[in-house]
């Protein structure tokens, strides 16, 4: 009962849409119909400024953090705390208040993993953003995610993680949800040429339909809700 109800929380705390809000707040964005269409950090920076998507940034990692450390806290074992986690994630890729329209979770995923392994979170952070000079940051954030669950359990003392074997396993299925959420959804008519091994391939590695990111994010379906000042 007590994992439901911490589920329950970690779901409804995650389904609270920061970006979103600020987004139509300052700008009168609505994400979903702008940019990437994710109601995400990266969207909001898009839409507004670094200055509103750094709150954002923060409040999603710890969406995770926060979940996981309350599992932990009342008791409960790695794998129901990862379970937490996931609720958390799974509230802001599919949050009940925006019609299950979310973003792809990467920071509330960033928070589970810094809440079971700090150091190992900054490195797969770095791993991650080692591609955002050259624009291809999905691509950095899909080689982190595959790291991680071999960091964690051929490093697990270097990174001073516990039960190296299960945070690995739960390290695991983070990682299957978060490029999971990548490749579900619409077909966008930018890729109706495309066949469906190179759609998934584009979505597995570059979160997005096409190789060309220019056009991706002004493609005509999310260009229809501009700034309205």
């Amino acid at each position: 009962m007590l994992l439901i109800l911490l589920a329950i929380a970690a779901y409804l705390l995650g389904s609270i849409p920061l970006a979103y809000i600020i987004a139509r707040w300052t700008r009168g964005v609505d994400l979903r119909k702008f940019g990437s269409g994710n109601v995400g950090s990266s969207n909001v920076l898009q839409a507004t400024s670094k200055r509103w998507a750094i709150p954002v940034v923060l409040f999603d990692i710890g969406k995770g953090l926060l979940a996981v450390w309350l599992a932990r806290w009342t008791g409960l074992d790695i794998a129901p705390q990862f379970l937490v986690g996931f609720a958390a994630i799974a509230g802001h890729n599919w949050p009940v208040f925006l019609g299950f329209h979310g973003g792809r979770g990467i920071f509330t995923s960033f928070g589970v993993i810094l809440a079971f392994s700090p150091l190992l979170g900054l490195t797969v952070c770095l791993i991650a953003s080692s591609l955002a000079p050259l624009k291809n940051l999905s691509l950095g954030v899909f080689i982190g995610l595959l790291a991680l669950p071999m960091l964690a359990y051929y490093l697990a003392n270097f990174f001073d993680i516990t039960e190296g074997g299960q945070v690995a396993a739960g390290f695991a299925a983070l990682t299957t949800l978060a490029l999971g959420r990548r490749l579900i959804g619409r077909r966008s008519e930018l890729s109706s040429d495309l066949s469906n091994g190179d759609l998934l391939l584009n979505r597995l590695l570059f979160d997005r339909d096409i190789r060309d990111r220019k056009a991706w994010i002004t493609r005509p379906e999310n260009t229809g809700n501009k700034a309205l000042s």
